[in-house]
C-alpha cells in the first residue's frame, strides 16, 4: 500500500563539482539535510536535523563518488532510516536542453540513455547530475528515482518565443530551441501567489541569484523567458557572461589560444559574468563593496548587472503588452535591497517605484510588498524549489500507486 503525500520520505540530491548535497523531506518537512565535501584527502559529512541539531561524521571512503553507495548506511547509523522507515523516491533537478527533459520523468532504460545525450549536449551542466542519477539508481534498487525538469514550466511559450531565427526544420531535427529554465522557481513563485489570491494577469519574476533569469507569465502561464538553449544566455550572472555574439565568442576562442569549444563554452559559463568583469569575485556583495569604495571594475559589474535586470524587464513588459506587477525572489532578488532599489529606479515607466522604507526593512513573511503608495505591486517572494519539485514528482509517484 502506497503512502499518502504527507508520509512519504523523499531524498534530493544537488550534486556539485566539489560537493554533494542531500535533502530528507517527509512530505513537504525536512527531516534532515546532508552536506558531503573534502577535508583535505577526506570526505567529511555534515548532519542537519529539523531540531536544530547539527554533527560532523568524517568518512572512510576518499572519493565524493562514493556518496551513494554510503547514504542509506549513514541515515540508518544515524537513526534517520532503518526497520520500516524506508525512502519512497529520489529526486534529481535536471537542467538539459532538450525537448526530453522538458519534462520530468522516472528514470528507466530511456531516461538513461537521454542522459548520455544530454551530456554531448552540455557537457558543463549534465554530467555531474548524471552520474549521481546512475549511482543512485544502482544504490537504492526499487526505489523510484525521478528526473525532475527545470524547464517543464515554460512549455507553455508559443512557438515564435521558442525557436532561434534557424531553419526551422534543422532546428526541429536538432532539438535546438530555448528550452529556458528556472522553472522550478518561478514556477514555485507562480504557485505561491495564486494561493495568497495576489497573481495579476502579466507578471515578469527576476530570478537573481549566482544564475539569474526573467520570466513574462501571462495568467500564471510562462510567455517568454530570458534563458534559451542552455542557462547561459539572458542577463548577466555570477560566472556566466549571458548574452554574447557568436562572433565574439569565436574570437575569444582564438584570442585566448583554447583548442576546444568546451574550453570556450567553461570560460563563458566559469569565468565570466560578475567574475570577469570585476576581476576579483562573483559574490553581489563583494560587488557592492568594491563600487562604494570607487573600485572601477567592480562599479562597472554593478552597473552592468543592473542595466542588464533592467533591458530584460523591459523586453517582457512588450511581450506580455504591460505589466502589472514584478517579483524579485532568488539570493539576490530576495536579501538585496542595493539591487532591488537600483533596478527599479528606472522602471516608472512601467509604472514602478519602491518605498525606501519597506525596502530595507526585514521580510518575515514569505511575501513582501515594498512598492510606494501609487506604484503597482512590487513584490518579494521566496521561492521554494524544493516543495515544488515534491509537488511535480507526486503525479508520477501517484501513478505508481
Amino acid at each position: 500500500m502506497a503512502k499518502n503525500d504527507n508520509n512519504r520520505l523523499i531524498l534530493i540530491t544537488n550534486p556539485g563539482s566539489s560537493s554533494r548535497k542531500y535533502a530528507l523531506y517527509k512530505g513537504s518537512e525536512v527531516v534532515c539535510n546532508l552536506h558531503f565535501e573534502y577535508e583535505g584527502k577526506t570526505v567529511v559529512c555534515t548532519l542537519k536535523k529539523a531540531d536544530g541539531s547539527k554533527k560532523v561524521l568524517k568518512q572512510s571512503f576518499k572519493e565524493l563518488t562514493s556518496t551513494v553507495a554510503n547514504l542509506e548506511r549513514i541515515l540508518t547509523e544515524e537513526g534517520i532510516l532503518g526497520g520500516m522507515t524506508k525512502i519512497d523516491a529520489i529526486l534529481a533537478r535536471i537542467v538539459a536542453p532538450g525537448t526530453y527533459f522538458s519534462e520530468d520523468h522516472l528514470v528507466d532504460e530511456e531516461c538513461l540513455k537521454q542522459l548520455e545525450i544530454a551530456k554531448k549536449r552540455a557537457p558543463l551542466h549534465v554530467p555531474v547530475v548524471a552520474g549521481e542519477i546512475e549511482h543512485l539508481v544502482k544504490s537504492f534498487k526499487g526505489t523510484p528515482v525521478i528526473a525532475i525538469s527545470d524547464s517543464e514550466f515554460h512549455n507553455t511559450r508559443p512557438d515564435l518565443m521558442k525557436y532561434y531565427a534557424i531553419d526551422t526544420e534543422v532546428a526541429d531535427k536538432a532539438d535546438i530551441k530555448r528550452f529556458g529554465f528556472h522553472g522550478l522557481s518561478v514556477g514555485s513563485v507562480v504557485r505561491y501567489m495564486k494561493e495568497q489570491d495576489i497573481l495579476p494577469e502579466k507578471l515578469i519574476v527576476c530570478h537573481l541569484g549566482s544564475g539569474s533569469s526573467v520570466t513574462a507569465v501571462f495568467d500564471g502561464k510562462s510567455l517568454d523567458t530570458s534563458m534559451g538553449y542552455t542557462p547561459l544566455p539572458g542577463l548577466m550572472m555570477a560566472t556566466r557572461c549571458g548574452d554574447i555574439d557568436v562572433a565574439a565568442a569565436l574570437r575569444l576562442k582564438h584570442y585566448l589560444g583554447y583548442e576546444s569549444d568546451d574550453s570556450l563554452e567553461k570560460y563563458l559559463n566559469k569565468q565570466s559574468g560578475l567574475l570577469g568583469v570585476s576581476g576579483q569575485t562573483d559574490d553581489m556583495r563583494e560587488i557592492l563593496k568594491l563600487r562604494d569604495e570607487g573600485d572601477k571594475r567592480g562599479t562597472l559589474a554593478h552597473a552592468m548587472f543592473v542595466y542588464k535586470v533592467q533591458g530584460q524587464i523591459g523586453q517582457m513588459a512588450a511581450s506580455l503588452g504591460g505589466v502589472d506587477a514584478i517579483v524579485f525572489t532568488a539570493t539576490i532578488g530576495e536579501r538585496s535591497d542595493e539591487i532591488r532599489r537600483t533596478v527599479t529606479q528606472k522602471l516608472n515607466y512601467l509604472g514602478f517605484a519602491l518605498d525606501d522604507a519597506k525596502n530595507i526593512a526585514d521580510m518575515p513573511e514569505r511575501h513582501t510588498n515594498i512598492a510606494a503608495d501609487g506604484s503597482k505591486p512590487v513584490y518579494v517572494i521566496r521561492t521554494d524549489e524544493t516543495d515544488e519539485m515534491i509537488r511535480q514528482a507526486s503525479a508520477i509517484l501517484d501513478e505508481l500507486k
